[in-house]
């Protein structure tokens, strides 16, 4: 009598809920192909929730053992086929292959599959849900969804029609489906599969891991030992290709325990989702009283945050320029499943590497996909045989990919042979990597090839006390033009900016640095300024994912200027023999900065005062890089004194303002509609 209820309940729900009427349309797929099928698959959308409130005990069936569920809804759409007549080609109940699809599940702990946490219930098959990132995917091949399996005895009645069928269940293998050891339950005889009713599928494994796991990438173990196991995710027909390496998922589906070389934890995925965070709601209440205080300048707060930024690495004042080039860099950053297009490439040449890894390694642990590359693994895509011996080819992500959306720290560039830089400045200039997979190598009759988009910023630095350097110095060098010589010229050209940190200049004085690094040897959790305790590391953190979700648009007076210094530069670097130096990406980078300085500085649209520090730090790089012109700027515009106090930001508003006109005049003079212009430009 209860198995009859849930029967009813369950015909009750699939007319109230609509899939009684897509069931019968998929019926009518299967018929009007007059091709007789061993299985014939549906798919039933479940909503817990209207379930458990239509018949307890069928919702109660369904959470906790969905294969009886999934038996009773197969019961359900074998009558209504018998009943309506849907398939003609249809003999037994064991051909119906119910799928059942959970919208959600309860938001309880004990439906939480957490690798972080003890024990690991993976024997219950039951469904939980898992959420993680994608380290690693394969190649799509095919899986069978069942097949029919006849009596070797031909006087056996069970030679002939479809008694025995066998369907992929959640969690098995290929050969709990199919392989040649299977009997005959009258006879004992051996079974053989007819092959012209098999039916095949596709399927795709993944490997996520806990977004907890990602502190192992971020160079911040505070010397705690730890590890972290990844989780392998089966995908099979429709939800092949859903997800991509990199994005955040929560996956609903049956855990089990698969025996490679090694026994590991698998997810047969049931339905997945992409996981959207929550957009933070404001700012601390020191930023915003910053913010007000600051609010008659466009330049005073950026120019206070870059001063005070990173106070636990470097004492306030110092390294203002990097500072905000970082924070610029930081808020372009996304937590979205979108484009990332304004990525913000720096590259930094020092003497004082170990204080610059330090600075870079504290920033990208501010956004959630800041990721520290490793010497002893991959920035790109690699590949590998799949451990489950399915023949697919297993593409690990490496460091790009794993920080999508955020920032990749590769460390020293001159560490790296050179094939990476070369593939670095290919995935730098086309925000792509292609991997190339040999059908020969790996057991397929063509070889392939698969593109991911590169959606992070790069961060790297240069020793300029480099042995190597001093070896190979340039000698034909420009006014204002940096040798970068230990690594190719266009690899330099592909950065955003390119940033000169010598500490012996003014900008970046000896002796407070020297001060700090004492204090921090003697107390390293103490807090040396003022302006730590004021602006914490979660002040900045609150700020920075709050500044990267605003929508920005430009206002049409700095869209002109924008444009206008865009092509007046193209015009003054360009020369008959080697054609423009300013890289085709140019007034993408510039359009970011500008982005970048109205986001730090909370507000929705891009002034002319923001595409102003645009152009002083773009141009400073380009100075670095290919030497001085005619629109000249100091090597310190942006931060031009060495006080930071009130006086000195009313000075610097003073000197930027000048610096304002200064490149108004420019463009008047080199950008469109001059006469020197020229009529093809």
């Amino acid at each position: 009598m209860s198995n009859l209820k849930m029967k009813e309940a369950a015909l009750i729900y699939l007319d109230r809920s609509g899939g009684l009427q897509k069931f019968i349309d998929d019926c009518k797929y299967y018929n009007d192909s007059k091709q007789s099928y061993a299985v014939y698959r549906f798919n039933v959308l479940i909503n817990p929730s209207d379930i458990v409130e239509l018949d307890a005990e069928l919702g109660n069936h369904i959470l906790h053992q969905p294969l009886k569920a999934a038996q009773v809804f197969q019961s359900v759409c074998y009558i209504a086929v018998r009943t309506l007549s849907l398939i003609g080609q249809l003999q037994t109940e064991t051909q119906i292959n119910i799928v059942l699809k959970l919208t959600h599940l309860p938001p309880l702990p004990s439906y939480c599959l957490d690798l972080c946490e003890f024990p690991r219930d993976y024997t219950s098959q039951r469904f939980y849900t898992m959420q993680g990132i994608v380290i690693a995917m394969t190649t799509v091949t095919k899986y069978t969804q069942g097949a029919r399996f006849l009596c070797s005895d031909e006087a056996c009645p069970l030679s002939k029609g479809f008694q025995y069928i066998r369907v992929h269940a959640p969690g098995a293998t290929e050969s709990a489906t199919v392989r040649n050891d299977f009997l005959c339950n009258l006879c004992s005889s051996s079974l053989q599969e007819d092959r012209k009713f098999r039916v095949l599928g596709d399927k795709q494994i993944v490997e996520i891991i806990t977004a907890k796991s990602l502190h192992a990438f971020q160079g911040c173990c505070n010397n705690q030992p730890f590890r972290f196991q990844s989780l392998t995710v089966f995908l099979r027909d429709e939800s092949v290709n859903k997800m991509n390496i990199g994005n955040e998922y929560k996956v609903i589906g049956i855990p089990a325990c698969v025996k490679t070389s090694q026994t590991a934890i698998c997810i047969e995925a049931n339905s997945i989702t992409f996981c959207i965070p929550k957009v933070p709601s404001g700012i601390s209440d020191n930023f915003r009283c910053l913010l007000s205080l600051t609010s008659s300048s466009c330049w005073k707060f950026t120019a206070i945050l870059a001063n005070i930024f990173a106070s636990q690495i470097v004492p306030p004042g110092t390294y203002n320029l990097l500072k905000l080039c970082l924070l610029m860099s930081l808020v372009q950053t996304s937590d979205r499943n979108k484009e990332l297009e304004n990525c913000l490439d720096i590259l930094v040449v020092t003497s004082d590497t170990i204080l610059i890894d330090r600075l870079l390694n504290f920033s990208i642990n501010l956004v959630p996909r800041g990721i520290r590359h490793s010497v002893s693994t991959e920035i790109f895509p690699t590949l590998s045989r799949n451990k489950y011996g399915t023949g697919a080819v297993s593409i690990q992500a490496g460091s790009a990919l794993l920080a999508k959306g955020g920032i990749c720290f590769i460390g020293d560039l001159a560490s790296h042979k050179k094939d990476k830089l070369e593939q670095l400045q290919s995935a730098v200039e086309s925000r792509s990597i292609t991997v190339y997979i040999s059908g020969k190598k790996f057991g397929d009759d063509v070889d392939q090839q698969m593109t991911f988009p590169v959606q992070c910023s790069f961060w790297s630095f240069l020793d300029m006390d480099s042995p190597s350097r001093r070896n190979i110095q340039k000698t034909n060098m420009l006014i204002g033009q940096m040798d970068c010589s230990l690594i190719p010229a266009n690899l330099v050209e592909a950065f955003a900016l390119l940033i000169n940190c010598n500490e012996s200049s003014s900008c970046h004085p000896l002796l407070p640095t020297v001060q700090h690094t004492l204090k921090k040897a003697i107390d390293p959790e103490g807090l040396l300024y003022l302006a730590s305790k004021q602006f914490t590391t979660e002040d900045f953190e609150k700020l920075l994912a709050f500044a990267k979700n605003l929508n920005v648009e430009f206002s049409l007076e700095a869209e002109r200027m924008i444009h206008g210094y865009y092509l007046a530069s193209r015009r003054i670097r360009t020369d008959s023999i080697c054609g423009s130096k300013l890289p085709a990406s140019a007034l993408k980078y510039l359009v970011s900065l500008s982005e970048a300085h109205a986001r730090l500085n909370l507000r929705n649209k891009v002034l002319k005062e923001d595409v102003l520090i645009a152009a002083l730090l773009f141009e400073t790089s380009l100075t670095l890089k290919y030497g001085a012109a005619v629109f000249c700027v100091a090597p310190n515009a942006v931060f031009p004194f060495e006080q930071y106090d009130e006086e000195y930001l009313e000075q610097r508003d003073v000197y930027l303002t000048e610096c304002q006109q200064q490149l108004q005049q420019f463009i008047a003079t080199y950008g469109p509609g001059t006469a020197i212009f020229a009529s093809d430009e």
